[in-house]
């Protein structure tokens, strides 16, 4: 039988690379974005019989309404294997805590936390078709560890591994839920056209990883597809960061 996955903020970066990644394998592909001109260019590369793609504000729930009403359609009676919840607000510093906006701070929530929360509720009915159904949700190692004014990116990205495990106990064993944290992945290259650039790392960007390198967007497409088979692993945080944030870091 076919498998299916939805990846959100599927346009670029690691959700570009996702959808490429499970393409390859050859899954049907649903891609949202806010960033029309980004779903353009995924139309343009994957074949429309098994490519789906939908405008849709993943923080707005009447968009996401929409979105899913039609991916339904596109199903017909298949089943939805996995939810890829990738979407958010990329650039994480906000400014001085004192000059933080309640309007600002709430677009980082809902492009990350809210977000998760409306696509997961409406796919919920399409991932209990299947059999192994799975939800990843794209965190960050900023769940973890912070830099200075990054109050509201991480504060989505720690609220998305709660919702993660809250998630994975209410509607296990039918679907699974992880959420996956990414250190520094460089995306450059994994842009819309009008976007991309080739990465510049320095060696001492490269030493900050015990792994040796800076991430690339296909480490997280490959341990999305580690978990859509690892069938015993539901709840759980995967640190994917190049070994980041386990080195210990000396101020000279």
């Amino acid at each position: 039988m076919d498998r299916t996955i939805v990846i959100t903020g599927g346009g670029a970066g690691i959700g570009r690379a996702t959808a490429l990644h499970f393409h390859g394998l050859g899954w049907r592909v649903a891609v949202l974005d806010v960033d029309r001109d980004a779903l353009e260019e995924m139309s343009d590369i994957l074949p429309a019989e098994r490519c789906l793609t939908v405008a849709c504000d993943v923080g707005r729930e009447s968009q996401v309404k929409r979105a899913f009403a039609r991916i339904s359609g596109w199903l017909g009676d298949m089943p939805l294997t996995c939810l890829v919840n990738n979407a958010g607000i990329a650039d994480p510093y906000c400014g001085p805590l004192e000059k933080l906006e309640l309007d600002d701070w709430q677009r980082w929530i809902d492009a990350s936390m809210t977000a998760a929360f409306l696509c997961t509720r409406e796919a919920l009915p399409l991932l209990r078709r299947a059999e192994g159904a799975c939800v990843v949700n794209i965190s960050s190692t900023r769940s973890l560890m912070s830099e200075p004014e990054t109050f509201a990116y991480a504060a989505a990205k720690g609220g998305l591994d709660a919702l993660t495990h809250a998630l994975a106990v209410s509607l296990g064993p039918a679907v699974r839920v992880n959420s996956i944290l990414p250190g520094w992945i460089e995306t450059g290259s994994w842009q819309k056209a009008a976007e991309r650039r080739e990465p510049r790392q320095s060696a001492a960007d490269r030493q900050q990883h015990p792994a040796g390198r800076v991430g690339r967007p296909e480490d997280v497409a490959g341990a999305i597809e580690w978990l859509v088979g690892a069938g015993f692993v539901t709840g759980q945080r995967i640190v994917v960061d190049g070994g980041m944030t386990v080195r210990m870091i000396y101020v000279e």
